[in-house]
């Protein structure tokens, strides 16, 4: 798979490769520690839920108020992000994600929760957004895909440690350990991201960038805005999927405890192995090709999440992290060579919709969740998989 490099890129220096394990590792290490905060607080959801005495559908939004601030932060980086210094940028936000994860240890009521969550999803998207144009910037044609292939690798892996993590400690120390815990991560995140990101990244990236672009022209680039709905369908159903089936694992028939639950999330396992291939079978399929087959596998793990079987449950949930991470790498990685010439502001916007994605899956399947049940969760979930299938049609590429 091929992009054709926009005619600004030309007379630029040839970006910096990220060839070895070392740097691959890393890059997955610093997605890890950006992400980590997002998805490990909704393995404790049911516990958040019972401490705060509400509903399901309202602890999930609570939670999940981090997409509202994350697509938010995604747009204010596509607008500004040519701007923005990487290594600085990604540092700083990290560091500052550490104040409030520890505040959310000792939140009296749920809306400052929701608050202090909101604040969490704008630093994590900051850095998210800013670590992909560097990505972009930094490295070209087979090993753009490398790096963000291993970055959403990092993202999966944040999904299962994360989880397990959360719930471990939640369950043996109580809910304000978690939280001081998960701070001390992001002052983790913040160092990595100062020693990793070069010092003259600036330098190494598009020394030649072109005057601050439109939103709209970036929007009719060829693809980005379908890739934009695709990662909008995405994290749409793998939110909603994950959220409310912690629901599902607590109650009858399948009836588990909160250590339990956490080590369900074992299921990322697979993806953690199927997502670095992206790239190769990008490169082998092509883009659409790949694309639909991460949203077939998700598909087809959706009817075994009905079972009354933890077996089969199990089964469905790993094919539907495997599905979803590997459409997401695949579409995040089209993104950063389409729209090479204004990195920032293609992967702000796609990254806006991803998250926006995340906030309806929460908001829409939770509503649906409560008042239709599992099933018709599901059922909507399906809907959107359906809707980036056909999304993807519209993805401009060459074939290799």
């Amino acid at each position: 798979m091929t992009v054709s490099a926009p005619a600004a890129a030309t007379e630029v220096e040839a970006p910096s490769e990220v060839t070895s394990a070392v740097s691959v590792a890393a890059i997955g290490v610093l997605a890890f520690l950006t992400v980590v905060d997002l998805f490990a607080t909704q393995a404790i959801l049911p516990f958040l839920a019972k401490a705060y005495g509400v509903n399901p559908s309202v602890a999930g939004a609570a939670v999940n108020a981090s997409t509202l601030g994350m697509s938010g932060a995604s747009l204010a980086v596509a607008r500004l992000g040519g701007s923005l210094d990487r290594r600085r940028g990604v540092s700083c936000a990290l560091g500052l994600l550490a104040i409030p994860t520890l505040l959310l240890a000792f939140a009296p009521n749920l809306v400052v929760f929701a608050m202090l969550r909101l604040t969490q999803g704008i630093l994590m998207a900051a850095a998210f957004a800013l670590t992909l144009s560097h990505f972009a910037e930094t490295t070209r044609g087979r090993m753009t895909t490398t790096a963000i292939a291993a970055y959403v690798t990092g993202n999966v892996a944040s999904n299962l440690f994360g989880r397990l993590m959360s719930a471990s400690i939640a369950d043996v120390f109580g809910l304000q350990s978690n939280f001081i815990v998960f701070a001390l991560l992001n002052l983790v995140g913040g160092l990595l991201a100062y020693v990793m990101l070069s010092a003259d990244s600036e330098r190494k990236c598009l020394s030649a960038r072109p005057d601050r672009t439109s939103l709209l022209s970036v929007l009719g680039m060829p693809g980005i805005a379908a890739a934009a709905v695709i990662g909008f369908c995405i994290l749409f159903v793998f939110i909603g999927i994950f959220t409310y089936v912690n629901f599902v694992l607590v109650r009858p028939p399948l009836s588990l405890g909160m250590m339990s639950v956490g080590l369900v999330y074992f299921v990322f396992l697979p993806a953690i192995v199927t997502t670095p291939l992206s790239g190769k079978l990008a490169a082998r399929l092509g883009v659409r090709r790949t694309l639909q087959t991460g949203l077939g596998i998700a598909a087809a793990g959706m009817p075994l999440l009905l079972a009354p079987s933890l077996w089969i449950v199990l089964s469905g949930l790993a094919a539907v992290g495997v599905g979803t991470f590997l459409a997401q790498a695949t579409t995040a990685a089209f993104v950063g060579r389409a729209a090479a010439s204004d990195a920032a502001a293609a992967s702000g916007l796609y990254l806006a919709g991803y998250y926006l994605g995340g906030l309806a899956g929460t908001l829409v399947l939770g509503q649906v969740f409560v008042s239709f049940g599992w099933g018709a969760c599901l059922a909507g979930a399906a809907t959107a998989l359906a809707i980036a299938a056909f999304q993807a049609q519209r993805l401009q590429l060459s074939a290799a």
